[in-house]
């Protein structure tokens, strides 16, 4: 299938390719089926150094942008995985290297890059206050040469199967600061160090079968070493990894929307009904087609938003854009593609009911498409704010 990308990137899209077809549809079907974590997989491409593509030569790291990070998201998903079980990484360890010191660089940083140690989590949403950022309710006090943690996460991804996690917590009360957003910190947590020691775990099962946890906090302890950058700060360090988030996410569902194409196009062209391909009617391939024209709509977006981010400039539109344009375009081809296959769609066999689930989660994750609309009004069309 052609695709419109401005920088084609062929060797890199070989290489994953590569990879990818020694994970068969069987691999990740039943991974799927006993809602099991990708272990190999996600080995594969830590050796492979894909999980540490951003990470500075100087720090052991293959020293690429956005753009071939987005890469290696989408490829993930057009070859029929899922990068969600470990994208986390790419746009986590952005906090570390954007504002975190050059001791903790020099520390977690080559270990990543080298596969030793894991940054798969990030814990920013709560329970009642979920995209309303600054209203969390998790503190932290210093107390010493330690930070206390107490509170409350939600849909905290990957935990066992990180040895790191992002944390962002109020250190000044709401009511103490200017700003509704100062007063807010990030952290990094050793979670071999938290685990059962001031913080504990729920497994949330859900629809997509995606490894998720509600996290408590009780006293836990977290060093003064481990805070990211200034103290009251962290909501700003938080929102360039955000951005960063919005782009690998957005270039997951362009994958799936190249994989539903994919597959529906090819079952088009072999089933017969009536003596005559499906594929021949109108009304299989203009579905199809309008598909196809949103999904390189966002992958055109995809790139400019990467350009805009590796370039150090303002991308906060573009990344916002790029996710809402790439999840409705990855959604449509799902539901164009569940549609085409009738009820072999709904068969594990077939593979699209278990794509179908995992990217209809990007409607609502990480940032809902209401909400960027709201973003958009108001910073590019200068709206009033409507919250």
């Amino acid at each position: 299938m052609k695709t419109s990308a401005p920088t084609a990137h062929d060797d890199l899209r070989e290489a994953l390719r590569d990879l990818s077809a020694q994970f068969p549809p069987e691999y990740h079907r039943d991974h799927g089926a006993r809602e099991t974590y990708p272990e190999q997989f996600v080995d594969a491409l830590t050796k492979a150094g894909w999980l540490a593509a951003m990470i500075p030569e100087s720090y052991g790291g293959s020293g690429l942008g956005l753009t071939e990070a987005s890469i290696v998201m989408e490829e993930i998903n057009r070859g029929g995985g899922n990068a969600g079980h470990c994208h986390g990484q790419m746009y986590n360890m952005g906090t570390v290297l954007r504002h975190g010191s050059e001791a903790q660089k020099q520390k977690y940083l080559p270990k990543i890059a080298a596969g030793e140690l894991r940054l798969q989590s990030m814990a920013v949403t709560e329970p009642t206050t979920g995209t309303d950022t600054t209203k969390l309710k998790t503190t932290a006090v210093k107390r010493g040469d330690r930070y206390v943690v107490n509170g409350q996460k939600v849909w905290i991804s990957r935990i066992k199967h990180s040895d790191l996690m992002i944390l962002l917590a109020r250190t000044t009360p709401l009511a103490d600061v200017k700003k509704k957003s100062d007063g807010l910190s990030v952290f990094i947590v050793e979670l071999k160090d938290a685990l059962g020691k001031g913080m504990e775990i729920k497994p949330i099962r859900n629809m997509v079968g995606h490894e998720t946890y509600e996290v408590f906090f009780d006293d836990l302890e977290i060093p003064e070493e481990n805070i990211i950058g200034e103290e009251g700060r962290g909501f700003r360090c938080i929102l360039s990894g955000l951005n960063a988030e919005r782009v690998l996410i957005g270039a997951e569902c362009i994958g799936d929307g190249y994989w539903f194409l994919e597959k529906a196009a090819a079952y088009g062209k072999e089933r017969l009904v009536f003596d005559r391909p499906i594929g021949q009617n109108q009304g299989v391939q203009f579905p199809l087609a309008r598909a196809y024209v949103n999904v390189e709509a966002a992958n055109l977006m995809r790139f400019e938003a990467c350009r805009r981010f590796d370039a150090n400039e303002d991308c906060g539109a573009q990344a916002n854009m790029t996710k809402l344009l790439a999840a409705d375009a990855s959604w449509e081809a799902a539901n164009a593609c569940l549609q085409i296959h009738g009820g072999f769609g709904f068969a594990e066999e077939y593979d699209v009911e278990r794509k179908f689930r995992e990217t209809r989660l990007y409607q609502v994750a990480p940032i809902s498409t209401n909400l960027i609309l709201s973003y958009i009004a108001e910073h590019v069309l200068e709206m009033p704010r409507s919250f």
